[in-house]
């Protein structure tokens, strides 16, 4: 979810604002693992979105 949100434009520190059991350093973590990780995140994201019709 976190990447996801951070994909359509929102800041780390929104994402922590909006999340308030998640510290900024939290959300900054799970953006580093993404980052590293971002092609089998995106399939899971990809997999798992909800079809608009």
């Amino acid at each position: 979810m976190i990447a996801q949100t951070w994909r359509m434009g929102v800041s780390p520190e929104e994402i922590s604002q909006g999340l308030p059991h998640l510290t900024l350093a939290q959300v900054f973590d799970a953006l580093s693992y993404y980052s590293d990780h971002q092609d089998e995140i995106n399939t899971y994201i990809e997999r798992n979105r909800i079809p608009d019709d």
